[in-house]
């Protein structure tokens, strides 16, 4: 997915000689949890609407340099790297530098996650199921022949949850034999931990213990 068109130059960076009362200012204008600052036409980093409300306004940018967070993302970078330093840095607010280091603009996250929408995991209609594993047994070679087995196609997975040796997997598929894909993935050892209202194997245990139930009351 290309980024180019998703770059954003209407906020200026701030500069490292301006108060903290300039800083403000700009947050009570804007939606943004970071601003960028620049030293020059050297990008510098950003400071937080949290942090620019701990100090006195008359205090100069460069008097509080340990407070300047220095995140950013290159204009090469792809669209997962960027999610994954917005939230590494908990901002919605994303700089961009080339390769000489030169401030470029900045994504809003907003953008990058509307590219979610081009990708058949959430345009393409079909069933989402979660499956577990443990750490050393899952495979996504062995999900995607699970899944195509059953003559159905996998439109996205990815680790969901990873918590000591179990690992979740989130996996969209289309709606063809999604009966058949849930049943093969019990036969390989995974937990279904979320599934789809035609699960028939819960529904069939289901059957099966309102039958033992009925029986053991008579």
């Amino acid at each position: 997915m290309q980024l180019d068109n998703l770059i954003i130059n209407d906020l200026k960076p701030i500069h490292i000689s301006d108060t903290i009362g300039d800083v403000k200012l700009m947050f009570s204008q804007l939606t943004y949890t970071h601003i960028p600052i620049k030293n020059g036409e050297i990008y510098i980093g950003c400071i937080s609407e949290t942090d620019a409300h701990c100090f006195e306004s008359p205090i100069i940018l460069s008097d509080i340099t340990y407070s300047i967070e220095g995140f950013f993302v290159r204009d090469n970078s792809t669209w997962l790297d960027v999610l994954e330093a917005f939230a590494q840095n908990n901002s919605n607010v994303m700089p961009i530098l080339d390769i000489n280091n030169t401030y470029l603009g900045y994504y809003e996250l907003n953008d990058v996650i509307g590219l979610f929408n081009e990708t058949p995991f959430f345009a393409e209609s079909g069933g989402v199921i979660i499956v577990e594993k443990s750490l050393n047994d899952y495979s996504f070679s062995e999900i995607s022949q699970i899944v195509e087995s059953n003559n159905a196609k996998i439109y996205g997975a990815f680790i969901s949850q990873m918590v000591n040796d179990k690992v979740q997997l989130t996996v969209k598929i289309g709606q063809t034999g999604m009966n058949d894909v849930l049943q093969s993935f019990r036969r390989y050892g995974y937990n279904i931990v979320s599934g789809i209202e035609e699960d028939t194997y819960i529904e069939n245990l289901k059957e099966r213990s309102d039958y033992l139930n009925k029986y053991l009351d008579l």
